[in-house]
């Protein structure tokens, strides 16, 4: 098997240019960019089998460019590695698609470490902060059923489906009704759960862990993950 493909995204150039350094000695780096919009460009063009990302970035920051990818389809493994060493951050980065976090003052041999674990199809999650980061996710599940209750069975299967980017027109063929009656799911949701907008339902369904197959944390069968977030 050959080396594995790599697209970095950073935006500080001191930074890239050591992660570039570190990354080609075991990776072929095909391509490094500096916000979230070039990243989602550059991932479509290049696929590359691993992205490593920081997360502030300008333009599009990097979670919503892990959200883009997602929705795009793509099955690309992605690391976030950031400043921030915040467990609320980790699980956000993580429901939106990441299979990793890492802090960057911890990089080098953990970075390395991480890659080979998402790229056997594992999730990685710095020591530095997995604890906290698996009370928050005890946290948004325990709470997830309570505020998920007031809506149907139907209602819940479309909230699934908006999660993972389809239209409604998609939607209404994958449910065999109409488009119209999707249309009427949606608002009946927005309004039982207070909010306003479709964009509002679509970060609620995010902060509920919706999101395609495709970046489910650990597929089906893989090994309990090393210094992850797990039991």
């Amino acid at each position: 098997m050959g080396r594995a493909r790599v697209l970095l995204a950073d935006d500080h150039t001191m930074v890239a240019e050591g992660l570039e350094s570190l990354l080609s000695e075991d990776f072929d780096l095909v391509g490094t960019v500096r916000d979230g919009t070039a990243l989602v460009d550059a991932a479509r063009r290049l696929r590359p089998d691993v992205i490593v990302t920081d997360i502030s970035m300008p333009g599009m920051n990097g979670l919503d460019a892990i959200r883009e990818l997602r929705r795009q389809g793509s099955s690309a493994r992605i690391v976030t590695l950031t400043m921030h060493a915040d467990p609320q951050l980790a699980l956000d980065a993580l429901r939106s698609g990441a299979t990793a976090y890492l802090l960057k003052h911890s990089a080098g041999d953990e970075l390395i470490a991480a890659m080979h674990e998402v790229l056997h199809g594992r999730t990685y999650i710095t020591a530095l902060i997995a604890r906290e980061v698996r009370a928050a996710m005890a946290e948004v599940d325990g709470g997830r059923a309570a505020r998920s209750i007031g809506l149907t069975t139907r209602q819940r299967q479309v909230l699934q489906l908006i999660a993972e980017g389809r239209t409604m027109k998609e939607i209404a063929a994958s449910l065999n009704v109409s488009a119209r009656t999707v249309e009427s799911h949606k608002y009946q949701m927005i309004e039982a759960l207070g909010l306003r907008t479709t964009a509002d339902l679509v970060r609620y369904a995010v902060q509920m862990g919706l999101r395609p197959a495709a970046s489910a944390l650990d597929p089906p069968g893989a090994k309990p993950p090393r210094n992850a977030a797990g039991p």
